[in-house]
C-alpha cells in the first residue's frame, strides 16, 4: 500500500458480532482499493473479537485489530486507531453500518479536487434490521462555524478527513462528557481552528437505526451531549441567547422511543 492516497479507516467496535461482517464486507467491496482498516475493540462481551480476528487472518495486509483492556468508549478507541494509522486520509466507519461501494472513490476525488477542504462527509440512508429504508439524512453542502447552531454539520460516521488535520486537532477529546457526542466536540474545535469541510449530497452510507440504537439515547446521554454543545457554543463565541437550543433538546428524553421510530419512518416515505 502506498501512503499517498492511502485511507486509514478508523472503526471502534463494541458488541457488534452480528453486524460487523457486513460492515467490513462493505469496505472490502470498495471501488477504491488503497485503504487499511484499523479496528479497536472496546472490551466487547460477545463474539465481536472473534469475528474481527477472522478478518485479520484473511486480510493480514489490510486489516488490523487493537483491543482495549477495559470499556473506554468511542473517542478513546478512535484515538488508538488514529495512532496506528498510516494513511494520508482518515475515514470513519461504524461496526453496525454499511458503506456504499463508491463511497471512498468519490470522497478521495472530492478532496483531490478541493485542496482547500480538509474534510468531506456524505448524506446517509437510514435502515432497520429488516432492511426497510428510512429517511435520507443530508447536511449543508458547505457547513461553517455557525452550522452547529443550525444542526449537526457532518454525519460523523460518513466523514473522510485529511489525517494531518485530525492529528493537528489532537484527535478526539476523551472526557466523561464525550462518552457520547464526541463528534460535536471535534466539529467545534475543527471550525475554531479555521478548517473547512463539505458534504456530498449522495447517500453513500447506510446507518442502522434499530430499537437498540434508540435505547442508547438515555437521559444521561442527552445531558452529556447538552454539556458538549454548550462547550461548543462557548468555543465558537455564539451569543448567549442561542443556548436555549441545546437546553431544549434535553426534553427529547420525554418522547417515547416508539414515537421517535414512527416519526423516522414517516420521514423516509
Amino acid at each position: 500500500m502506498s501512503r499517498e492516497g492511502l485511507i486509514s479507516v478508523l472503526m471502534g467496535i463494541y458488541n457488534c458480532e452480528d453486524t460487523l461482517p457486513a460492515a467490513i464486507d462493505s469496505i472490502l467491496t470498495q471501488t477504491y482499493g488503497n485503504w487499511e482498516l484499523i479496528l479497536c475493540d472496546d472490551a466487547s462481551t460477545d463474539g465481536t473479537v472473534a469475528v474481527a480476528q477472522r478478518y485479520c487472518e484473511r486480510y493480514p495486509d489490510k486489516i488490523r485489530l487493537l483491543q482495549n483492556e477495559e470499556h473506554r468508549f468511542l473517542a478513546y478507541s478512535l484515538n488508538r486507531c488514529l495512532e496506528a494509522a498510516n494513511g494520508e486520509f482518515a475515514a470513519r466507519m461504524d461496526g453496525d453500518d454499511l458503506s456504499e461501494s463508491t463511497r471512498f472513490e468519490k470522497q478521495v476525488a472530492f478532496l483531490r479536487e478541493h485542496p482547500d477542504v480538509d474534510l468531506v462527509g456524505t448524506a446517509m440512508q437510514r435502515f432497520d434490521d429488516d432492511g426497510s429504508l428510512g429517511a435520507v439524512d443530508r447536511r449543508e453542502d458547505m457547513p461553517d462555524r455557525f452550522s452547529l447552531h443550525r444542526g449537526v454539520p457532518f454525519n460523523h460516521a460518513t466523514v473522510m478527513m485529511r489525517k494531518r488535520a485530525l492529528e493537528a486537532l489532537g484527535g478526539y477529546t476523551v472526557l466523561p462528557r464525550t462518552e457520547r457526542g464526541q463528534d460535536i466536540d471535534l466539529w467545534a474545535r475543527f471550525f475554531k481552528a479555521g478548517y473547512r469541510g463539505a458534504n456530498l449530497p449522495d447517500a453513500l452510507y447506510r446507518v442502522r437505526e434499530n430499537a437498540a440504537a434508540y435505547k442508547r439515547r438515555t437521559a444521561h446521554v442527552r445531558w452529556i451531549t447538552c454539556k458538549t454543545k454548550c462547550y461548543a457554543y462557548r468555543l465558537l463565541s455564539y451569543p448567549w441567547y442561542w443556548y436555549w437550543k441545546p437546553l431544549a433538546e434535553l426534553l427529547k428524553v420525554l418522547v417515547p422511543t416508539r414515537l421517535i421510530q414512527w416519526i423516522r419512518k414517516q420521514k423516509g416515505r
